[in-house]
């Protein structure tokens, strides 16, 4: 979140973004309710101010999140240096053009945000036309929650931090697979062996979960679509290699 809210950073005399947070009262919400964490914390809870936290968020255009001072996509470690570019309208392609996933400096902001500093973990990920986003924060006991267009999205087992889009319309998580899966085990730091994935589908706001079948060994799930068929894959590698564990029309 934003260098004015860490402790021994001065104010600064004016914001760069104010022209933008002059048009977001969503995102000044944001940013009040972030600096007066500590406050609201001692009040509600640690717990009910991440869940509200999170709900704030789940409202917010890439710019906001820009001008709450997340690292974005071209530098996840430090808020955006660029506002006179990042802050500006952003241009859509020309007709019959398809949009792309924004990185930075570039009108609009990008398409990304990652908050590397505070214990809230926060992640935002936009899809590339802006219509929907999702959000990760890190609640109670390093535990994740997401929303997906201001939908919490409630999973069986631990979420990680992380997800990607899927043409447009789903969003992909990993969880940890169930403990009965054969292969599964605990290592440590709270590394998972076997993972599931979690597809979020925002036409219809369901969420599917698929756990790997007993023989499959999900270490790093990747899931595509392609001409309406899931492909789902046991690692980055396999995907790259193009070998699907299983292969499937429907979400279960």
């Amino acid at each position: 979140m934003p260098d004015t809210a860490r402790p021994g950073r001065q104010e600064p005399e004016t914001d760069p973004w104010q022209d933008w947070l002059d048009r977001s009262p969503e995102a000044v919400a944001v940013r009040q309710w972030w600096r007066d964490a500590a406050e609201q914390i001692a009040g509600l809870g640690e717990q009910e101010y991440c869940e509200r936290l999170g709900e704030l968020l789940s409202r917010l255009a890439p710019r906001d999140f820009a001008a709450l001072g997340l690292g974005c996509t071209r530098r996840v470690d430090r808020a955006c240096r660029e506002p006179q570019t990042c802050s500006k309208d952003h241009v859509p392609p020309p007709e019959g053009g398809r949009p792309l996933l924004r990185h930075g400096p570039v009108a609009g902001a990008c398409s990304s945000f990652t908050d590397c500093y505070s214990r809230f973990a926060v992640r935002a990920t936009f899809t590339a036309d802006d219509r929907h986003r999702a959000v990760n924060v890190e609640g109670r006991w390093s535990r994740v929650m997401l929303w997906v267009d201001g939908v919490r999205v409630e999973a069986p087992g631990f979420l990680e931090a992380s997800g990607y889009w899927v043409d447009g319309r789903f969003f992909v998580a990993e969880m940890a697979a169930p403990d009965d899966h054969p292969l599964q085990g605990h290592y440590a730091m709270g590394t998972i062996a076997v993972l599931s994935l979690v597809i979020h589908d925002v036409a219809t706001a369901s969420t599917h979960i698929v756990d790997p079948e007993p023989h499959e060994n999900w270490s790093d799930p990747v899931a595509e679509l392609r001409d309406g068929e899931w492909r789902f894959y046991p690692t980055r590698e396999a995907r790259d290699a193009d070998r699907p564990d299983r292969t499937s029309t429907a979400l279960p």
